[in-house]
């Protein structure tokens, strides 16, 4: 029974070098054609970097959004009115 590790235990370099030799092992059977495996996450980089952008850019539009209605704020609001001069531009 002690052969599972428990979710909350971090792997270790053996269990990283047996994960390595499994996954040889599959490449090598042929199970897995290298092209595909590669193209599939070639695509899946892409829409990931697509999606880091545009969630940043909303995230980014949120906050600038929230800090234009304090622009009448006496500390704050000099802050906020460079900031959006600056996006304006």
């Amino acid at each position: 029974m002690g052969a599972r590790k428990r979710a909350t235990e971090k792997p270790t370099t053996k269990d990283y070098e047996k994960l390595g030799r499994m996954l040889e092992a599959v490449f090598e059977s042929g199970y897995a054609n290298h092209w595909r495996v590669f193209r599939v996450n070639f695509i899946r980089g892409l829409f990931f970097g697509l999606g880091s952008v545009l969630g940043g850019t909303i995230i980014i539009a949120m906050v600038l959004w929230i800090l234009s209605f304090f622009t009448e704020l006496p500390v704050v609001g000099d802050f906020v009115q460079t900031i959006e001069s600056t996006v304006e531009q």
